[in-house]
């Protein structure tokens, strides 16, 4: 199908502006989504169909990757065509670490202080505190083994201003075609051979997992691009919703690897991580595509755009709050009460979140915001201005 040679009209494309409210209710179902998988596998709810189902609520984190490939690319991609101007790389890097490390920091010493099965020597605590835990061994610990994809999350915004410098030498209609090639290309990053006795996993290498921030690339140079065929795809909710159903439980079934958290093969590997991509794709798409006076009611609503506030605190927290739950309720890991587990870990872990919020992640990204005021007073880059603060975009 050949695009429309229109310019996009930036009131028709929803990507195009600042704030967009259904995306931050996405990322709190993708935080939800990662409690799921947990509680499913705390709870021994990894057997069966409806075990496979429910472990596979991990690919939450592909939906947490597109959003950060959408919300990060997006600034570079109007510049590319002349929009805007291109993001500052250091306001840039300095709103990443604010919006990432201040609640990030205060968790990994809580948990690592106060959680009882933490037994931590010097080596755990550096690489945790540094964020480096994927690439040095054995430095996952207790209540903070989801942090692998915050670690990934934080090499990818490292890099994004060298792609983006890269990406400049390329023709306007050559970007979306070289993003799909290097995300077809970082699939087989898995048939790279290592050794896994030596304690590391390239599996969980940043580059295996590009495609997932990729889906969310493609989108944002669509929404600054003409409209077209993907946009009007988009727009058709429900075969978009059927697209990541589909996707969803091909991802589910054998044919993407065991049940639960066990690795696969790398040809499932492979079809799990594609089919990531899709998910992430798929649900993200009717909400920065869509024309902007078909907003999304439920994932737009007030509820779930203070709940995305919270989604980051929540992953942050939730392993510790799902601890927390075992005791209260008086049963012990691996010994089933999902439904009852599942409701009060993600009660208690957006508590804990919406604390974590208020005290430590909204002023510290309050600080960097008067601080960019008084040593650069220059409008916040679209890219990043919803990252460090939606509130003020409503």
């Amino acid at each position: 199908m050949t695009v429309t040679a229109a310019p996009a009209d930036p009131s028709v494309v929803g990507g195009t502006r600042g704030f967009l409210p259904a995306v931050e209710g996405l990322r709190a179902c993708a935080a939800i989504g990662v409690v799921v998988t947990h509680v499913a596998f705390q709870t021994g709810q990894s057997g069966g169909v409806v075990g496979r189902v429910l472990g596979r609520f991990d690919l939450a984190v592909a939906v947490f990757f597109a959003l950060s490939g959408f919300l990060l690319w997006r600034g570079h991609a109007a510049a590319a065509r002349g929009r805007r101007s291109r993001p500052t790389t250091g306001h840039y890097l300095r709103s990443r670490v604010v919006r990432i490390m201040p609640g990030y920091l205060v968790a990994v010493v809580v948990i690592m202080t106060l959680l009882p099965d933490v037994n931590a020597d010097f080596t755990v605590w550096l690489a945790n505190l540094t964020l480096t835990q994927i690439y040095v061994p054995l430095t996952l610990t207790s209540g903070l083994t989801q942090m692998w994809s915050l670690s990934v999350e934080m090499s990818f915004y490292l890099a994004l201003p060298l792609l983006a410098l890269l990406a400049r030498r390329l023709p306007v209609r050559a970007r979306i075609p070289a993003i799909v090639v290097v995300a077809a290309a970082s699939l087989f990053w898995v048939r790279i051979p290592f050794d896994p006795d030596s304690g590391h996993n390239l599996w969980n290498w940043p580059p295996a997992f590009f495609s997932w921030f990729a889906a969310g690339m493609v989108l944002a140079e669509l929404t600054v691009g003409p409209v077209g065929w993907a946009h009007r795809l988009a727009r058709r909710r429900v075969l978009m919703a059927v697209l990541a159903v589909t996707a969803f439980l091909i991802a589910a079934s054998p044919l993407a690897g065991r049940e639960g958290l066990h690795p696969g093969s790398v040809g499932q590997v492979t079809l799990k991580t594609a089919m990531g991509a899709v998910v992430a794709g798929a649900l993200l798409a009717p909400l920065v595509l869509d024309r902007i006076d078909t907003p999304h009611r439920i994932l737009g609503s007030p509820v779930m755009v203070t709940l995305g506030r919270w989604s980051y605190g929540l992953f942050v927290w939730h392993l510790a709050a799902l601890a927390m739950v075992f005791p209260i309720i008086g049963a012990f890991p691996f010994n089933g009460h999902f439904t009852v587990v599942l409701v009060l870990t993600v009660l208690f872990g957006f508590a804990i979140a919406a604390v974590s919020y208020a005290l430590v992640e909204s002023p510290c990204r309050n600080a960097l915001r008067r601080w960019e005021r008084r040593n650069h007073p220059t409008p916040l880059d679209s890219s990043v201005s919803d990252e460090i603060e939606p509130a003020r975009a409503r």
